[in-house]
C-alpha cells in the first residue's frame, strides 16, 4: 500500500506548492522577535530622581537646583537619592528654608526621568524602578507564560480541530494583543495582554512548523523547521534597526501590528495538513488537496496511488537567559541586538545542508555540548566586552542551531496521530525553560556566575543523554505507533 511519502515523491517533495505554503506561514516568525522589543529594549536603572512638584505650590519660581536640594536627600556619594524623597508638608516656602525637611518617604508622585536612551519604555511609563524594579523579569517571566499555556492548548487543539484551525486562531490572537499591548495605561494590563501575546506566538509556532513539515517529503523535510528559524533570525537583526530609529515602545508595538494584520487576510487560505486529513478520515478533503499540490508543482499522480493510500526544556532555558541578559555584555545594546540576528542566519542555514550530511543524532549532540562549552567559558575568560561577547555569540550560533535540529527532530519520530501532541509536550518543556530564564537570571544578585553555571551545565547534561536517541535521517514519517517503534528499533533501516 502506497504511503504518504509516496504521494508526496510523486507530487513533488519540495516544489512550489511547499514552498509557497513554507514562506506564507514562516512570514509571522520574521515579526515574532518584534514582540520582544518592549522588555528587551529597555533602561532597567535610567537616570532619574522622584517627581516632588508638590513644593512649587509654596513656591512657583523655584529654580531646578533649588526644588531638588529642599525636596531630596542625597546618598553618601552626595547624589541625589533616586528612590527616595522629603515628605512633603504644608508649609510656606521660607519656613522649608530655615527649618529644612527631615522625614523622607517613598517618591510618592512618580518619578522625572532625564539622560535617557529611549523615548519611552515600558519602565518609564509603568515606572519599573526601585521597588518596582523586578518587574522586568517578571513580564519576560509572564510572556514565556503565555508561550507556555499557548503550546499546551494549541497542541491538543490542533490534534482535534487541525494544524490549519490551530494556527488561524493564534493569529488572530496575535494581532489583537499586540494592539491592546500598545494601549495599555498600567503594568498589570500590560502583564496580561503580554500573557495573551505569549499564548498566541506558542501556539502559533509549533502549529506552522508542523503544518509546514507534513507536505514536505524527505529529502527536504529540515527546511520547515530551519527556514522557520532562519525567518525569525533576519526579524532579530530587522529590530536592532526599528527600535534604533524608533525608541519608543509603544509605536514599536504598533508598527508590530500592521504586517500581522496581513497574515490575518492570508492565513485563512493556507491549505490544512492532507496528513492530518487522511488521519481523520477525510479523504476527499485530502484527495482534493493532493491534486491541488500535484498541479501547482507542474506534476500528476495517479488515482490509482491516491487509492491505495486513502483506502526542548534545556535548550530553551539557556538561549533564552542569554538573550534576557545581552544588555550586560558591554557593548551598545543595538549592537548586541544585530549580531544575535545575524549569527542565527548562518546557524539556520548551515543546518538545512549539515542535518542532510551528518543526520540529526551526531548534529544536535554536537551543537548542544558546543553551546554549552562555550557559555560555561565565559566563567573562565577576562570579564571583558569583547571576549564575553565573543563566546555569548558563539554560543547562541549553536544553541539555535540545536534549537532547529530538535524541531526537525520531533516531527521524525512521532507517528502523524500524535506528532501534534508530541511536539506541544516538546514545545511545553522548552518554554518552561523560557519562563525558568529571567528567574533565574535574578540569581545573579546572589553571585554573577549562578546563572550561567546553571543553564551551562544542564545544557551538557542534555547534549549527552541525546546519545540514546535514534538517527531518522531520510526516513518517511511515520503514520502509526507501530512505524515510529520499528524505526526506533531498526535504526539502520532507511527508505530512500
Amino acid at each position: 500500500m502506497a504511503d504518504f511519502g509516496e504521494i508526496l515523491r510523486n507530487i513533488g517533495e519540495f516544489g512550489l506548492f511547499q514552498q509557497l505554503t513554507l514562506i506564507a506561514l514562516c512570514f509571522t516568525n520574521l515579526i515574532q522577535p518584534f514582540i520582544f522589543a518592549s522588555f528587551l529594549f529597555i533602561q532597567s536603572d535610567p537616570e532619574r530622581h522622584c517627581n516632588t512638584d508638590w513644593i512649587l505650590q509654596a513656591d512657583s519660581n523655584l529654580t531646578t537646583d533649588e526644588q531638588l536640594n529642599l525636596t531630596l536627600p542625597r546618598e553618601e556619594d552626595g547624589t541625589f537619592s533616586r528612590c527616595q524623597m522629603f515628605l512633603p508638608v504644608n508649609w510656606d516656602i521660607g519656613a522649608i528654608r530655615e527649618y529644612g525637611l527631615n522625614e523622607t518617604t517613598r517618591c510618592r508622585d512618580g518619578w522625572v526621568y532625564y539622560d535617557t536612551l529611549y523615548d519611552a519604555t515600558i519602565v518609564t511609563d509603568f515606572d519599573l524602578v526601585c521597588d518596582q524594579a523586578n518587574m522586568v523579569q517578571v513580564t519576560q517571566a509572564v510572556f514565556m507564560s503565555g508561550i507556555l499555556v499557548g503550546s499546551i492548548i494549541f497542541g491538543p487543539f490542533a490534534e482535534s480541530f487541525g494544524r490549519k484551525r490551530a494556527t488561524q486562531i493564534t493569529t488572530v490572537l496575535l494581532f489583537i494583543f499586540t494592539v491592546t499591548t500598545a494601549l495599555c495605561p498600567n503594568v498589570y494590563l500590560y502583564l496580561a495582554s503580554m500573557f495573551m501575546v505569549g499564548i498566541g506566538g506558542g501556539g502559533y509556532r509549533i502549529n506552522s512548523i508542523i503544518l509546514a513539515t507534513e507536505w514536505i517529503g524527505p529529502s527536504k523535510r529540515s527546511w520547515g523547521a530551519c527556514v522557520a528559524q532562519l525567518f525569525g533570525a533576519v526579524g532579530q537583526c530587522v529590530v536592532a534597526g526599528m527600535i534604533y530609529f524608533i525608541r519608543d515602545w509603544r509605536l514599536a508595538q504598533l508598527i508590530t501590528a500592521a504586517p500581522i494584520a496581513v497574515v490575518v487576510i492570508y492565513i485563512w487560505f493556507i491549505p490544512e495538513s492532507a496528513r492530518w486529513l487522511l488521519s481523520r478520515g477525510r479523504t476527499e478533503e485530502a484527495k482534493q488537496l493532493i491534486v491541488k499540490a500535484a498541479a501547482i508543482n507542474k506534476r500528476t499522480v495517479s488515482d490509482s496511488l491516491l487509492n491505495n493510500k486513502l483506502v526542548e526544556f534545556s535548550l530553551n532555558l539557556s538561549i533564552f537567559c542569554v538573550y534576557f541578559n545581552m544588555g550586560s555584555f558591554g557593548y551598545s545594546i543595538f549592537v548586541t541586538q544585530l549580531l544575535f540576528g545575524a549569527i542565527e542566519i548562518p546557524a539556520h542555514i548551515l543546518c538545512m545542508w549539515l542535518l542532510e550530511v551528518f543526520g540529526r543524532k551526531i548534529l544536535f549532540v554536537a551543537t548542544l555540548l558546543s553551546g554549552g562549552l562555550s557559555c560555561i567559558l565565559v566563567l573562565a575568560v577576562p570579564q571583558e566586552a569583547i571576549a564575553v561577547t565573543s563566546l555569548v555569540v558563539a554560543a547562541r550560533f549553536f544553541l539555535l542551531s540545536s534549537a532547529s535540529i530538535c524541531t526537525v527532530y520531533i516531527q521524525e519520530l512521532f507517528p502523524t496521530s500524535v506528532r501534534q501532541t508530541a511536539t506541544a509536550l516538546g514545545a511545553i518543556s522548552a518554554r518552561v525553560g523560557g519562563l525558568l530564564a529571567p528567574l533565574l537570571n535574578i540569581l545573579a544578585v546572589y553571585h554573577w556566575v549562578i546563572p550561567t553555571t546553571v543553564f551551562s551545565s544542564v545544557t551538557l547534561v542534555s547534549g549527552a543523554l541525546c546519545l540514546l536517541l535514534p538517527e531518522t535521517r531520510s526516513k518517511d514519517l511515520p503514520e502509526s505507533a507501530d512505524e515510529a517503534e520499528n524505526s526506533c528499533s531498526n535504526p539502520k533501516s532507511t527508505k530512500l
